[in-house]
């Protein structure tokens, strides 16, 4: 019995020790499946976290995307107004000189005409300073150039007797070489006008002196017409009463500056526009 019991021990001895070797190498192995497993799930979480990342990534990627092509996009409607609006600029500023060009050149007709109504003006002057002193200089007669106009100022003693629109024998020889240089410029007209002093008059032919300068004016014009033969449509007749003196109508002498007739000669109006037509040099 004691032979058969050992035998049995040792074999359990040995059947134990067979047993624990393979479960330390079965512990080994779970535990390294175990460190595995646990690798794998430190990388998957990893992996996961990557994939968010990368997700957000991609996410934030392709919101810059869209934000770059609606900026491209705005950038393009940009230029394109800004090419609109330099193309706008540039007929602006070539209508802006067209037109500056045309007023430089408006201002240089303008100037030629100018030149040339004063050079035709001074013309006028010297022959009548030329004519009325052949044979007639008074004091009583005034020739001068006046702003854009020829004038000749004449006292009424020379012309017509006091109170009265009938003209002197003495006038018709100052009034025929007046005619000889208003002919001689068939191009301007003539304005005559009549001037009174403030004294008032009235009587059973004239009414007041409003009605004196104009018939002073209208025989004087008559006698141009008829008798030197100015051309009617070129004159004008007009009165002017007491209300554009010379000096102040407080003395004899001062309303004796005042009483007078002026015989004025302009350019016509349309021969000057007709001068700014003409291309200035």
């Amino acid at each position: 019995m004691k032979k058969l019991i050992l035998p049995l021990f040792v074999l359990f001895i040995l059947s134990s020790c067979v047993s624990k070797k393979e479960y330390a190498t079965l512990q080994n192995q779970h535990d390294k499946v175990k460190d595995e497993l646990l690798a794998v799930k430190n990388s998957l979480t990893k992996c996961m976290i990557d994939k968010e990342k990368c997700e957000s990534n991609v996410s934030n990627l392709n919101s810059t995307i869209a934000d770059l092509k609606n900026d491209k996009k705005k950038t393009l409607e940009y230029v394109d107004n800004l090419t609109v609006l330099s193309q706008g600029a540039n007929d602006n500023i070539k209508e802006t000189l067209a037109q500056l060009s045309k007023k430089d050149k408006y201002i240089n007709r303008i100037r030629a005409a100018a030149s040339k109504k004063d050079s035709l003006n001074l013309v006028v002057a010297f022959n009548l300073k030329k004519e009325l002193k052949d044979g007639i200089d008074d004091e009583d007669i005034e020739i001068n150039v006046e702003k854009t106009v020829v004038f000749i100022s004449i006292s009424d003693k020379l012309l017509f007797k006091s109170g009265s629109y009938n003209v002197t024998e003495k006038a018709y020889a100052v009034l025929e070489k007046v005619a000889t240089v208003i002919n001689a410029q068939p191009e301007m007209d003539v304005m005559i006008e009549g001037h009174t002093d403030a004294t008032p008059i009235k009587n059973d032919i004239i009414q007041d002196n409003w009605d004196l300068s104009a018939k002073r004016a209208t025989s004087i014009t008559r006698i141009l017409q008829y008798k030197f033969g100015v051309e009617p449509s070129r004159l004008i007749a007009a009165g002017r009463s007491s209300y554009v003196p010379l000096a102040p109508n407080d003395t004899p002498v001062n309303k004796s500056k005042n009483r007078r007739t002026k015989i004025i000669i302009l350019p016509k109006i349309g021969q000057f526009f007709e001068m700014l037509e003409t291309k200035a040099e």
